[in-house]
C-alpha cells in the first residue's frame, strides 16, 4: 500500500493567526504538489492563543474543497459530545457530494477544554461515543425507502432517515481518534482508519497490533485499513537549538499513560491524568502545569523519536521510523512560523522521496 501524505489546520495553525484568506490559497497549492489529504481541527476556540481564527472545520473543508480536486479532506477530529450523529452524518455525506468523493469522517470521543467552558456535560464519553458511531453507521446506510431505528442511552432513531447519498460508496470513511483500549476496540469495530495523536513509533506499534487483534474477533479485514498519524514537522536549519526550544511542549503533547507503559517510564504520583483529560479547561490552568511537570519525566530520546526537527532528510528518517511501525497515512502537523513555505518544502522534497521508493 503506498504511503499517502496530508497536512492539518490544526493548533499549529490557529497558534499563528491564520485564516481562511491564507489557507484556503495553500489547500490550492498542495492539492496541485501532490498532497493526498487535508484536514482541519474541529474546535469552538483555543483561547490560550487570542489571535487565533477558528472557523467552523465542516464549512472550512468546503470551501477548500470547492477550489481542490484531487485531495481527500477531513476533520481532525469532530468530536462526539458537541453534536448530534445525524447531524455529523449528513455533514459528512453532504461535505462528501460537495467534493465529489473526497470526504473523510474524523472522529473521537472528545475532551473537556471543548465543551465544558460551553455548559456540555462531559460525562460517559465513550459510552456516548460507542453510540454516535453506531447511529452513523445506520444513517449513513439509510433512506426513506429504508428507514432505521436505534434505542440507545444517550440517542435513538425513529424511523429515521437521511436524503443525502454519498458519491464514495459504500459510504465516506470513518477514521476514529483513540488511544485507550476502549476507544481502540471501538476502532477496530468501527472505523476505516486510526487517527492518534502525541505518538512514539513503539507507542504507534503497539496500539497498532491491538487493533489488530481486536479486528481479528471482529472478522474484519484491514488491507485497507488507514493506520493514520498525526505527527509534527519543524523544518529548521539547526535541529538542535530547535530541539531544545520544543521539547517540553512535546514531552507535554506526548504525556499519557499509555506512553508510560510502554516506554517503562514511571508515572508521577502526584499526577491524575483521567482527571485532567475529564476536567481541564481554561478556568482550570493549575492542571496543565500539573501536566508540564509530570511529562518532563519523559527522557529526551523517547520525546525525539515521535517527531521530524531538522532539515528534509532528518524529517525522512522520522517517517521511516513511523512506516516500520505501521503507518500508510501521514497528517503533518507544520511548526514554525513558514506556514507556506513549511507546504512547500514538504511537498516539494519529503512526499517525492516516498514516491520514487513506492515505484521500486
Amino acid at each position: 500500500m503506498s504511503i499517502k501524505f496530508g497536512f492539518t489546520q490544526g493548533l499549529n495553525v490557529a497558534r499563528l493567526g491564520i485564516d481562511e484568506d491564507q489557507i484556503i490559497p495553500a489547500c490550492i497549492m498542495a492539492d496541485k504538489i501532490g498532497y493526498d489529504s487535508i484536514w482541519a481541527m474541529d474546535h469552538t476556540n483555543v483561547p490560550q492563543w487570542k489571535n487565533a481564527v477558528v472557523n467552523d472545520a465542516w464549512l472550512l473543508l468546503a470551501a477548500i474543497g470547492a477550489n481542490t480536486s484531487r485531495v481527500e479532506l477531513g476533520t481532525c477530529v469532530t468530536d462526539a459530545i458537541r453534536r448530534h450523529p445525524s447531524t455529523i452524518a449528513l455533514s459528512t455525506i453532504t461535505l462528501d457530494r460537495l467534493t465529489k468523493g473526497r470526504a473523510i469522517l474524523g472522529i473521537g470521543a472528545g475532551e473537556a477544554q471543548n465543551v465544558v467552558d460551553f455548559g456540555i456535560e462531559f460525562n460517559k464519553p465513550v459510552t456516548k461515543f460507542k453510540e454516535q458511531l453506531e447511529v452513523i453507521e445506520k444513517l449513513f446506510d439509510s433512506n426513506p425507502d429504508k428507514r432505521v431505528d436505534y434505542k440507545g442511552q444517550y440517542y435513538s432513531l425513529i424511523n429515521a432517515c437521511l436524503q443525502a447519498e454519498s458519491i464514495r460508496k459504500p459510504r465516506p470513511p470513518v477514521y476514529i481518534a483513540a488511544g485507550a483500549p476502549k476507544t481502540l476496540e471501538l476502532c477496530a469495530k468501527y472505523g476505516d482508519g486510526w487517527i492518534p495523536i502525541g505518538y512514539t513509533p513503539a507507542l504507534f506499534a503497539d496500539h497498532a497490533n491491538v487493533i489488530k487483534n481486536h479486528a481479528k474477533i471482529f472478522d474484519r479485514n484491514l488491507d485497507h485499513f488507514q493506520f493514520a498519524n498525526d505527527v509534527d514537522v519543524y523544518f529548521s536549519d539547526d535541529p538542535e537549538e530547535s530541539w531544545q526550544k520544543m521539547k517540553n511542549s512535546v514531552k507535554v503533547s506526548l504525556y499519557k499513560p499509555e506512553l508510560l507503559r510502554v516506554h517503562n517510564i514511571q508515572q508521577d504520583s502526584e499526577f491524575d491524568f483521567r482527571k485532567y483529560f475529564t476536567e481541564y479547561a481554561m478556568n482550570k490552568p493549575e492542571l496543565m502545569e500539573q501536566m508540564k511537570k509530570a511529562a518532563l519525566q519523559i527522557p529526551d530520546d523517547v520525546a525525539r523519536s515521535a517527531i521530524g526537527v531538522g532539515k528534509p532528510d532528518d524529517v525522512i528518517q522520522m517517517l521511516e521510523r513511523f512506516i516500520d511501525s505501521g503507518v500508510n497515512h501521514f497528517i503533518i502537523r507544520f511548526w514554525g512560523d513558514s506556514y507556506f513555505k513549511n507546504i512547500e518544502t514538504f511537498g516539494k522534497k519529503v512526499i517525492p522521496y516516498f514516491r520514487e521508493k513506492d515505484k521500486k
